[in-house]
């Protein structure tokens, strides 16, 4: 079994995280993880071949915005929000309030 491997909070880089967050797939996923969740791939990502999700799932551990642990057979995901508001004050929360005010004028659109 692979170990999975995270960045500590030190080694968090402005680039990575924004990179990680410029796809839509990983938006999603980290829109379901700010409300509070622990998630398993398949609970966000039904949708999406299982190899992709994969590699969505791994750019977001890797580059610091999730943490992912193995909980038997499943690995089980968590918004590392504090150390994001630590190395990037108000960056997590001014994305997901972006997010947010989208949603919004596309329903109203």
């Amino acid at each position: 079994m692979r170990t999975l491997t995270h960045p500590d909070r030190a080694q968090l880089r402005l680039e990575g995280v924004l990179d990680a967050l410029a796809n839509p797939v990983r938006l999603r996923i980290v829109q379901r993880l700010a409300e509070g969740e622990e998630l398993t791939c398949g609970t966000v990502l039904p949708d999406i071949p299982a190899s992709s999700a994969t590699h969505h799932w791994r750019v977001l551990r890797e580059s610091g915005v999730l943490f992912a642990r193995r909980q038997g057979r499943v690995i089980v995901h968590s918004l590392r929000r504090d150390d994001l508001d630590a190395r990037f004050p108000g960056l997590l929360d001014a994305v997901l309030a972006a997010m947010a005010s989208e949603s919004r004028s596309r329903n109203l659109g």
